[in-house]
């Protein structure tokens, strides 16, 4: 066998890694590239491959930075099966009918107020493309072994997120494992990840390779932001990622409501993709923390606004209340109309829930600005700005040393560090050099590696 790094070499964004024999070629993962614009041009060039001659794409889960490209192959002919758990099947359609959307928009608004260098920007792919895409979708348990060409796989859950798995390819007399984004032991959400079985070459992201999360609680943490604003009389504004934080985040907050802990008050999930993921994972709960019950709990607590108007209707609410919004980095979405109403209220809280990139509003904001631009309006910085820490879904360096350590890995296992940044792999690289007896390298974009 042999594997082509085709991204995640070097940067968490892009992962998507060929896999070869003698008769069959898979693709393990298949996600956009994100971030700065040099990456993001990737995802416009030809994959160097033909996409007719693959059989099968293999996804670890459904997060657009290793399933978003999907819909890019299937615009360019590719019609083959795209094998995944079936929690990662069912995110998979909200993620990229709503990210095809919004290249459309995006895409109608260069046109509009030419800002492109094309006459007629066209996007990356449609809503209706990323629709079409997703019916290539099949649907695999964990734990149970399939089939494509000489190429024998299988999913084994991995924690992070909804339907995440690592991936065992076994093909030619050898075993390769992928381990997509590891989740860890003790996410309030999230089971712990499960072991990696055997494998001569284990691919192993390095999101957080080297960091340590805070031993800090997020429970104690959130009781006291929401006794403090419902004291001051404001509002809390939670800029939140729509899969997997949001659930946590109303989950945390009616549990606190239900012992206690803190004031009842409205709460509002103003997210029509949240809205739907929720739904998904109250469908799904067999395979994360909570239970049946629990879900249902926040949707009788927690008022949906789907349409506009009951969005537009929440700026009505008078006395604390709280909302969660998209986007978690506050790039975009509803939270930015709440920021509008809100932001120059010094009784109010702005809450971010998650990383936040260099860049964006969020990470501006919690670097202390004093203003912040929104739909080309600059909104003074007045609401106390917070972070909530330790809700992670990423294993950091340790945590990702301590599932190796329980996996049953052979001190031969070539390790391949992939999906980091370059002073991340370096670091974590030594830290594995240094603390296991396995042979670690760190793979160049476009590199080959034969196994």
């Amino acid at each position: 066998m042999r594997v082509v790094f085709l991204g995640g070499t070097e940067t968490v964004t892009g992962s998507k890694y060929l896999v070869e024999t003698e008769t069959t070629r898979i693709l393990v993962d298949c996600g956009l590239f994100q971030g700065y614009k040099w990456l993001r041009r990737r995802n416009w060039q030809p994959l160097p491959l033909d996409i007719a001659n693959v059989d099968a794409v293999i996804l670890t889960h459904a997060h657009l930075d290793h399933s978003g490209y999907v819909p890019v192959l299937y615009k360019h002919g590719f019609r083959g099966p795209v094998y995944a758990h079936h929690a990662t099947v069912d995110l998979a359609w909200v993620l990229w009918t709503d990210s095809g959307r919004i290249q459309e928009e995006d895409a109608k608004y260069l046109g509009k107020h030419k800002l492109s260098k094309h006459e007629k920007p066209e996007p990356l792919y449609t809503e209706e493309q990323a629709d079409k895409a997703h019916k290539l979708c099949r649907p695999v348990a964990f734990k149970t072994q399939f089939q494509v060409g000489d190429i024998t796989i299988e999913l084994n859950p991995v924690g992070h997120i909804l339907g995440a798995a690592s991936v065992v390819v076994e093909a030619e007399g050898k075993r390769i494992g992928f381990s997509g984004d590891v989740g860890r032991s003790n996410d309030l959400l999230m089971l712990p990840p499960q072991p990696m079985p055997p494998v001569d070459v284990l691919l192993l992201e390095s999101t957080y390779g080297n960091r340590l999360h805070e031993n800090t609680d997020p429970m104690q943490e959130l009781v006291e932001v929401i006794s403090d604003t419902a004291k001051a009389g404001g509002v809390l504004l939670i800029p939140s990622f729509a899969v997997g934080r949001a659930q946590l985040v109303q989950h945390l907050i009616v549990s606190l409501m239900d012992s206690g802990q803190i004031p009842r008050m409205p709460v509002f999930l103003d997210s029509p993709m949240a809205i739907r993921v929720s739904d998904i994972y109250r469908r799904h709960n067999e395979h994360h923390r909570l239970t049946a019950e629990q879900c249902a709990r926040s949707e009788q607590l927690v008022e949906y606004t789907k349409s506009i108007d009951d969005s537009k209707a929440i700026a009505e609410q008078k006395g604390p209340h709280i909302i969660i919004a998209g986007s978690g980095m506050a790039t975009g979405g509803r939270i930015l109309h709440h920021f509008k109403h809100w932001l120059g209220d010094h009784r109010s809280t702005v809450l971010f829930s998650g990383y936040q990139a260099g860049g964006t509003r969020g990470a501006k904001m919690l670097q202390g600005v004093q203003h912040i631009k929104v739909h080309g309006e600059w909104l003074p910085v007045k609401a106390k700005i917070c972070s909530l820490d330790g809700l992670s879904a990423h294993a950091d360096y340790q945590e990702l040393a301590d599932w190796l350590s329980l996996s049953k890995l052979a001190d031969t296992t070539n390790i391949q560090l992939v999906h980091g940044e370059p002073d991340t792999l370096e670091t974590f690289r030594d830290f594995l050099l240094e603390n296991t007896k396995f042979d670690v390298d760190i793979p160049d974009y476009m590199s080959i590696l034969r196994v």
